[in-house]
């Protein structure tokens, strides 16, 4: 059986509906309508220990609303979920001793006093003993380079350092299973650098399972190799970075530089973009070789230097989500 194993999953929410003006405000007041929203809509998925597993989607695809589930903060319509053997709704008190949580938005610090003494608290919720906070916290100091700023009021951190002392308050009791929601939003690039490294060293050194959403590709593509794509509550996709690219990447570009073009050969299934005095840019489709378009060059023109570039991560969902009309 898997570590996290969910199962025709389904959320539904029945929302006040309301149009504009104080006549329809008035109404309201005795009669409402309503709008039902499949927030998560018969999504299944395994994830084994110590993965990790980026679940994306576009804005109102289901993806908060899915995690909330997998926390146990919302009680699931219909489906199971099962967490290490754990329901997480109806097992709540003895699962959340076994998950930390990371929203970017929402913080768990207490906002006017140092980052230590919000440890010092966490530490007593969780009842975590004297010699094991002491280890994880050094661990934690080291691995997220926190000893500067631990005695500074969490108001007075850069988002960079309040984010690293999130993330460590959510590790302090060594959970198994990680959330993370857009853990890098509003980051520079030293202090998303310095997150995605210690994301990867705690799921390598201690096996922890993590579940990462985010919009940021960069981040999915630097922690994780497999990606679950929803899009109005529905899952789309499950699998590789490779797949995804396979699958929904059709084109790729070619740049070509000349010493000197002489003539441009036809060549079947390319798409000429640019042109300028020593510079074509081609636009071909995954199925056309490469080297067969830069042998036929050659025999025409003296080339300088090639250069291919392939949709990147963004582009293919980008595509994906325009194709379903996300």
């Amino acid at each position: 059986m898997s570590y996290i194993s969910v199962e025709n999953l389904n959320k539904t929410f029945k929302v006040p509906q309301r149009g504009s003006g104080l006549k329809d405000a008035f109404r309201s007041l005795f009669k409402r309508d309503y709008k039902y929203i499949n927030a998560v809509d018969n999504i299944s998925f395994d994830i084994d220990e110590g993965e990790i597993v980026a679940y994306i989607g576009p804005n109102g695809a289901g993806k908060s609303t899915t995690i909330k589930m997998l926390c146990g903060i919302l009680k699931p319509d219909s489906g199971t979920i099962s967490v290490n053997g754990f329901n997480p709704f109806n097992d709540r008190k003895k699962y959340v001793g076994n998950i930390g949580v990371v929203f970017g938005q929402k913080s768990q610090l207490w906002w006017d006093i140092p980052a230590l003494d919000s440890f010092q608290l966490l530490k007593s919720i969780y009842k975590i003993s004297d010699e094991e906070y002491n280890n994880t916290l050094d661990d934690l100091i080291k691995l997220l380079d926190l000893n500067e700023f631990l005695h500074t009021p969490v108001r007075q951190l850069s988002l960079g350092q309040r984010m690293r002392c999130e993330i460590a308050a959510s590790l302090l009791h060594n959970p198994k299973i990680l959330f993370l929601d857009e853990p890098t939003i509003g980051l520079d690039a030293v202090s998303k650098v310095q997150v995605r490294n210690f994301i990867k060293e705690i799921n390598k050194r201690k096996k922890v399972t993590v579940i990462l959403t985010s919009h940021d590709m960069s981040d999915i593509e630097a922690l994780t190799n497999r990606l679950i794509v929803i899009g109005h509550g529905k899952k789309l996709y499950d699998g590789s970075l490779k797949g995804i690219k396979s699958k929904f990447a059709n084109n790729k570009k070619v740049e070509i530089i000349f010493e000197k073009i002489n003539k441009i050969p036809n060549i079947k299934n390319t798409k000429l973009i640019e042109k300028n005095k020593n510079r074509i840019l081609l636009e071909i489709d995954n199925n056309t070789s490469v080297s067969n378009i830069i042998n036929k060059y050659s025999k025409e023109c003296e080339i300088k230097d090639v250069n291919v570039y392939e949709d990147n991560l963004d582009d293919i969902i980008f595509k994906l989500y325009q194709d379903l009309n996300l």
